[in-house]
């Protein structure tokens, strides 16, 4: 498939004992260090545009740092991040870096609370200051303020309406950055709010600082800020007093887990990176819920509260399909499943012809789909056999039924994945031409001209790829039939929760919509759709609907795939083309706990989704058609 810019990955350590404590049990007291490396390298797949961590120090004095910082840009951040950590202990003596006493006096990073952040750029915005986590510093440690997290809000106009009209001056027009200041200004009041309660219970000095530090209640600040979010998200915080905390979205869109026992906290963005760096097992990793916050406050103690009433389960599915590592044991399974539920249309497609079929798949996405696909066609296959068997009645012989078992589901490494085209070539046909050779070829894989080439990807969403590189290289095979299959069902509308799928013209689905819509002269069908959605501009976004819905309207999931097949066709391509979706309702039996699918369904869990895709839909139109609303 395409590569798909999507949402980041965080990581947060918590540690419940002293650092003596792991430099004793573990032999280093960078055992937290270590940790968050492994946790962020092993989430990878969630950032490649930059990376950063913020760790805190518990116990330190005025005048003294307690909060560090370090961000790093490109695919090799998290090394360069902690290659410069490490190099900042590389003057030190033996004896001093196994002294923890002078460790935690001396070097920086050798706190007890650490947050780890991935980007992947699905904003467009380029340059360290935009990758997390995001600093709000203050001479109050309890005020000061470190962010991070992977999300989207669909309402960022109304959030930074809210916080410039009482007075407040994000230096950026970025969520994250207006986030940072309505926290922080949140965080200022609760403060102040403690500060109060110390001044009027009679402390002075240093009693007040303490007071307030062992009494901050996060929570009221996430309560007080988050009742103005509409997106999907999980948050993550360290305030410069130890507090350390996660929340996450109602409708629980993006995903958030998270590990503890009486040595660490550990949370992070997949389940089997939690699994992993940890040695635990599956049941051991739990997950945040819907709308719930888990505080770890100033002296260690885990308190989980529901800070937003949990909606109904719209959990990303394309997290399951792509976006999250296939190692987690219950994705796995999914993606076997997704692969398994393709295999009435995969042999409609081929007319049942198995002996003269060849199944692949399209390194290395949807390799785990490809063995469900193989493991259903074997039960199928067998099945068969049974039958043709007991059809022969008095007439089996050994040699009948060897004949008729001898068949078996061909399946071959039709296509290679071997090398990355070159930016540096800016000639737009050379640069043509090269994309081709993106992926190479098995030969000899099939017999030309009589077999059928099933390869399975894991989505089909703008088909670019498979006009410019794969489709023209498969046919160098000379198969009677290539069926092209998505383990995914037809992506047709665009996702504002994270990954970067915002515009309409990028869906080869809604460019074929559109196209069939020329073609049986039902054009006003999109002309009446336009007016519709410029009509409800002004209307709250709660009212809106998605009128995008009736573009697809006239035509079936078959009459859109088939549209797709000749608009990715490549010319001077010899083979006959199929393209194959998942049915929605396949992916809803693989993923029953995954119900988010609106970039399938255009059914948007939060009212800033649906003002999101009606001002892109109108975008679309204002840019290729002269229509008058």
């Amino acid at each position: 498939m395409e590569e798909l810019r999507h949402e980041c990955g965080v990581a947060m350590i918590r540690l419940l004992k002293p650092l003596k404590y792991y430099q004793a049990k573990y032999g280093t007291w960078m055992y937290a260090i270590n940790k968050l490396y492994l946790l962020m390298e092993k989430q990878h797949n969630r950032g490649q545009d930059g990376a950063g961590i913020s760790c805190i120090k518990l116990e330190t004095q005025p005048g003294e740092e307690y909060m560090f910082r370090e961000r790093a840009m490109g695919a090799n951040a998290i090394t360069d991040i902690f290659s410069v950590i490490h190099s900042k202990f590389n003057s030190c003596t033996p004896e001093q870096l196994n002294d923890v006493d002078w460790v935690e006096q001396n070097l920086p990073f050798a706190g007890e609370v650490f947050m780890g952040h991935l980007r992947d750029n699905s904003s467009g915005r380029v340059g360290l200051e935009f990758v997390h986590p995001f600093l709000r510093r203050n001479n109050w440690r309890a005020k000061s303020l470190a962010l991070c997290g992977n999300f989207s809000m669909t309402n960022l106009d109304e959030i930074f309406s809210r916080i410039t009209a009482i007075g407040q001056h994000p230096r950026k027009y970025t969520d994250a950055y207006i986030l940072l200041e309505q926290m922080g200004h949140r965080l200022d009041r609760e403060v102040e709010r403690v500060f109060n309660l110390a001044e009027s219970g009679g402390r002075t000095g240093m009693d007040i600082t303490n007071y307030i530090e062992d009494n901050v209640d996060m929570f009221n600040v996430l309560r007080s800020t988050s009742k103005d979010w509409d997106g999907g998200y999980v948050m993550c915080g360290l305030t410069g007093s130890g507090e350390m905390f996660m929340m996450r979205d109602p409708w629980g869109i993006r995903p958030a887990f998270y590990y503890m026992d009486d040595e660490i906290l550990v949370a992070a963005s997949e389940r089997p990176v939690i699994q992993t760096t940890m040695n635990v097992l599956a049941e051991d990793v739990k997950e945040l819920k819907p709308g719930q916050a888990m505080l770890i406050n100033r002296a260690g103690e885990v308190h989980f509260q529901n800070i937003i009433k949990a909606k109904e389960n719209q959990a990303c599915s394309f997290e399951r399909i792509y976006l999250s590592r296939g190692s987690d044991m219950d994705i796995y399974k999914e993606r076997k499943m997704m692969g398994e539920m393709l295999i009435p249309s995969i042999l409609e497609a081929v007319n049942h012809d198995l002996d003269h079929t060849v199944f692949s798949f399209i390194p290395n996405t949807a390799e785990v789909a490809f063995f469900g696909l193989l493991e259903g066609l074997d039960i199928y296959l067998n099945k068969d056999k049974a039958r043709q068997i007991a059809a022969l009645g008095k007439d089996a012989t050994v040699e009948k039924m060897q004949e008729i078992l001898a068949h078996r589901i061909r399946s071959e490494k039709v296509a290679i994945k071997d090398i990355k085209l070159r930016t540096f070539i800016a000639e737009c046909n050379s640069r043509k031409d090269l994309a081709t050779h993106v992926y190479d070829v098995t030969y000899g894989s099939l017999n030309a001209n009589e077999d059928n080439l099933v390869i399975i990807d894991d989505s089909i969403v703008r088909g670019t790829t498979l006009r410019q590189s794969i489709l023209s290289i498969l046919d160098r095979l000379q198969p009677k039939k290539i069926i092209v299959v998505s383990s995914s069902p037809q992506v047709r509308y665009p996702d504002y929760y994270g990954i970067d799928m915002t515009k309409m013209e990028e869906f080869i689905a809604f460019v074929a919509a559109v196209e069939l819509l020329k073609d049986t002269n039902q054009l006003g069908i999109l002309e009446e759709a336009y007016k519709k959605s410029k009509a409800q501009l002004n209307l709250p976004r709660q009212q809106m609907k998605n009128y995008v819905k009736d573009i697809y309207a006239p035509f079936t999931d078959q009459d859109v795939s088939q549209k797709i097949a000749e608009l990715v066709k490549p010319e001077q391509f010899n083979a006959e083309l199929q393209i194959v979706y998942l049915p929605i309702e396949g992916l809803h039996k693989a993923c029953p706990n995954h119900k988010g699918d609106w970039y399938f369904s255009g059914n948007y869990p939060t009212p800033g989704g649906v003002k999101l895709v009606n001002d892109a839909f109108i975008n679309y139109v204002e840019k290729n058609y002269d229509f008058k609303a």
